[in-house]
């Protein structure tokens, strides 16, 4: 019995074309500067998100606390949304280790109105900390994948800039909102300062995400990256594999949004489960169990004996992720096993 992984996008292995690409990859020292695919790899993502340059790190965590630190002293806070990665699932490095607070907004699964920003700017006095930075997330993990409305990103940003405090963007997946949403990615990010951009989520890449800015700063972020770690010598053979998905697999991303919502509509027929938010936007999707059936953790451990891994975020919430290693069996598959297993549930 084959098991079905929909965790998480960063699940995926890397296709054989992309196996050749990294067994191929000309190399060098990256600390030194001089790994011709690791700098190909820069290039190419500064020029699709219309910055000045690129910087490769290691992992989105390390990415975006390098974003955070560039534009941030101790004792500067930024403002986010209450459930958004950086805050939520990234330790809070931003505050263990550059000094930073946070000041969390509230959104609709993780959107956040420009109305929401008003009045968020600390005085300018020595009883409060400077706020300094605005960070958005997009798509938005905990929202269900959701896609910020690009009117609203561009509203706040502008309402950022206009006070004199910088912007941050979290686009792991904001492949996946250009996929859902046709605007190009440099349309998305020139309202930002800086922009984080992972491989490994939705591209199917094995390692790495990329910070890219105005060059002074990303001179500044590999200052950073040095002394927290990520510094990396013969890169260029996991930066091929990330310069691959870049270039061959940006292109797929509608089919894991359509075999989400496939799967939305197989969990909308199957009863005691509510998926939360009800319209799927991108690759992710989120059900609540209805407490009768018992528990999130109860359900994954009983689908996992057949071979359909799910994550529960919850005590009664299941994620489900749709990405390169999943075809349409596959989802007809899922369908088939959730109905049955929440069917064979004892009521209690």
């Amino acid at each position: 019995m084959r098991t079905i992984d929909f965790r998480s996008d960063t699940v995926t292995r890397p296709t054989p074309e992309m196996r050749q690409a990294m067994a191929a990859a000309r190399v060098g020292d990256d600390v030194l500067g001089d790994d011709p695919t690791v700098l190909e790899l820069q290039q190419r993502v500064a020029d699709l998100l219309g910055k000045e340059a690129a910087l490769y790190v290691p992992s989105g965590t390390m990415s975006n606390l390098i974003g955070v630190r560039v534009h941030c002293r101790p004792g500067d806070e930024m403002v986010c949304e209450a459930g958004c990665h950086i805050y939520h699932y990234e330790q809070s490095g931003y505050a263990q280790i550059g000094g930073v607070a946070a000041r969390t907004i509230e959104g609709r699964y993780g959107v956040l109105h420009p109305d929401q920003f008003e009045g968020m700017i600390r005085p300018g006095d020595a009883h409060y900390v400077r706020t300094r930075l605005v960070t958005l997330e997009n798509t938005h993990n905990r929202g269900g994948g959701r896609v910020q409305p690009y009117e609203y990103v561009e509203a706040i940003a502008q309402w950022a800039h206009r006070h004199g405090l910088r912007t941050h963007l979290d686009g792991a997946r904001l492949w996946n909102a250009v996929a859902a949403t046709g605007i190009p990615l440099s349309q998305w990010t020139r309202h930002f300062d800086t922009v984080s951009v992972c491989f490994s989520k939705g591209l199917g890449a094995p390692v790495g995400s990329a910070l890219a800015g105005p060059r002074d700063l990303m001179a500044d972020a590999l200052r950073h990256r040095k002394v927290l770690g990520g510094g990396m010598r013969q890169a260029g053979i996991i930066a091929a594999g990330a310069l691959y998905a870049v270039e061959h697999h940006r292109q797929r991303l509608a089919d894991d949004h359509a075999h989400a919502r496939r799967l939305a509509d197989g969990v909308r027929q199957i009863e005691g489960l509510t998926l939360a938010p009800d319209d799927i936007e991108t690759n992710m999707l989120f059900f609540r169990i209805d407490d009768s059936l018992g528990t999130a953790a109860s359900l994954r451990d009983r689908l996992k004996q057949q071979g359909l891994l799910l994550l529960a975020t919850g005590p009664q919430t299941i994620r489900m992720v749709t990405h390169l290693d999943v075809g349409p069996d596959d989802v007809a598959r899922a369908i088939t096993v959730l109905g049955e297993t929440v069917a064979s549930l004892p009521e209690t």
